[in-house]
């Protein structure tokens, strides 16, 4: 008998091959396993809709060539809190301010910089830390920390630098620059190579094993022009980046030591290394464009 409200069917039309209620039910069986990485669905009566969460593949390590390292380390996702905004950027603007009592008296006071992205937005800014009696007697030379801090005022990155050589002729003791991040961590070092002629410094990880090089050209000249430092794997065939002390102007570059410098490298490159080469920057300003009382600006690692 048809439902109320329902006409029954006409005649001559065989009834409907699906089956009228009440339906048959089927023996229950048991819900199948929930899939590896999947939330299950919510039960009834709950309201939430679904939701698929997949969790995030392992970033894929690739095994270094035979007889080698690979070139440079790619970002593992390990990386200090402090240096994740780096992961996103493939340069950085280095910008020393201009120190007014150092222009008028030529009495060298501590360095100050300002970090900036592409954009010219300001990322990080940098404090020197010496002594007066380091920068009267040591000059560009003298031994100093510098602390690099972020918008908020927390310090990130920091570098210590000792007291050390910069001539071919001391090759037991050449620059040397450790980077921490945070302070109190130690994330690499820049340690420079001896040569004759041509500026070399090799980057290492916190173990001291070396991954990229720093190449000067063999006579540094920032006269109506850029200086470049190209960044390239150990075996030096190539280049993944430069560092390049960017010219300023005539007056600036007459009148004051206020360097302009721009860092390249790889967007997937290990922010560890970013930071070292950060610190190559600083290193580079410090032992060829610093100026201190009467001394200028050295053009080759002899001088």
């Amino acid at each position: 008998m048809a439902a109320p409200g329902y006409p029954s069917p006409a005649a001559g039309y065989p009834s409907p091959p699906y089956p009228s209620a009440p339906y048959p039910t089927s023996p229950s069986a048991p819900p199948p396993p929930p899939t590896p990485g999947f939330h299950d669905y919510p039960g009834p009566g709950c309201s939430i809709p679904p939701q698929h969460h997949m969790h995030p593949a392992p970033h894929p390590q690739q095994d270094p060539p035979p007889g080698g390292a690979p070139y440079m380390p790619v970002s593992s996702g390990s990386a200090p809190s402090a240096l994740e905004y780096l992961s996103q950027i493939d340069q950085i603007l280095i910008h020393q301010k201009t120190e007014l009592l150092e222009a008028v008296t030529g009495f060298e006071t501590c360095n100050q910089y300002e970090l900036r992205n592409i954009m010219g937005q300001r990322i990080f800014t940098a404090q020197e830390r010496s002594t007066v009696c380091a920068r009267w007697c040591c000059g560009s030379l003298r031994p100093l920390n510098l602390q690099v801090c972020d918008y908020t005022g927390r310090e990130v990155i920091h570098f210590i630098r000792p007291l050390k050589c910069t001539s071919c002729c001391f090759p037991c003791c050449l620059q040397e620059l450790e980077v921490q991040s945070p302070p109190g961590h130690t994330v690499g070092y820049v340690v420079q190579s001896w040569h004759p002629f041509v500026p070399k410094y090799c980057l290492l990880t916190e173990s001291r094993e070396p991954v990229l090089k720093v190449v000067g050209p063999c006579l540094m000249s920032s006269c109506c022009g850029d200086v470049n430092f190209q960044i390239k794997p150990l075996c030096e065939s190539r280049s993944v980046g430069r560092i390049s002390k960017q010219w300023s102007g005539l007056p600036k570059e007459i009148f004051t030591d206020a360097d302009n410098f721009g860092i390249q490298f790889p967007k997937d490159l290990d922010v560890k290394m970013k930071a070292v080469l950060i610190g190559a920057c600083f290193l580079l300003d410090y032992a060829f464009f610093e100026r201190s009382r009467s001394k200028k600006e050295r053009h080759t690692v002899i001088s």
